[in-house]
Formats: C-alpha cells, structure tokens, sequence
C-alpha cells in the first residue's frame, strides 16, 4: 500500500471516529439535559430517568438540536426561559465530552 492510501485511510478512519465521538457526545449531553429537565419538573428515580430517555429520542425527529430544544422548553414551560436551557445545553455538551474522553 502507497503512503497516499495510507494516508487516505487514516483520514477516514478519523473522520470516522470524529463522528461517532460527536454523536455519543450529543447522546450523552442529551440525556445530562433531561435529567436536569426532569429534576426542574419534580421527577426522581425511574421517572427523571424515563424522562432523559424521551429527550434522548427526542433529537432523532430531524438533524440538529432544536429538536432536543423544543422538546424541553416544551415540556419545562415558564420553569426555564430560552437563554437558560440554550446555556444549559452548551454547558452539558462541554460535560459530555469531558465524561467520554475520561472513559477513553
């Protein structure tokens, strides 16, 4: 094999593990975002858990995360105004990504 084409795999196969880190990432934030959505709702034990679950599935209705937005401002109503959750998101994506490269 060439130095291009071993060059060209190792492209790849970043490429490819870039994108399956980032979508663990968003898995991972999503479900940190429920749980702190469900704790603003009441829900505890089995039902916050429940709760992460739903928005997890939530963020596959379309590409990008206004889904996962709508989902939670949604169901949390006046409880968080739209700054709070955006910045509650971007935090819990920073966490995400620390707890996956501490598992790695």
């Amino acid at each position: 094999m060439s130095t291009f084409d071993d060059r060209e795999n190792a492209f790849e196969n970043k490429y490819a593990h870039d994108a399956e880190m980032q979508f663990k990432a968003e898995a991972r934030r999503n479900k940190l975002l429920g749980l702190w959505a469900a704790e603003l709702l009441g829900k505890t034990g089995t039902d916050a858990e429940d709760y992460a679950k739903e928005v997890v599935k939530s963020d596959f209705e379309e590409a990008g995360e206004e889904d996962v937005y709508r989902k939670v401002s949604g169901d949390l109503g006046a409880k968080a105004d739209e700054t709070t959750i955006r910045a509650q998101m971007a935090a819990l994506m920073i966490e995400a990504k620390r707890q996956l490269m501490a598992n790695e």
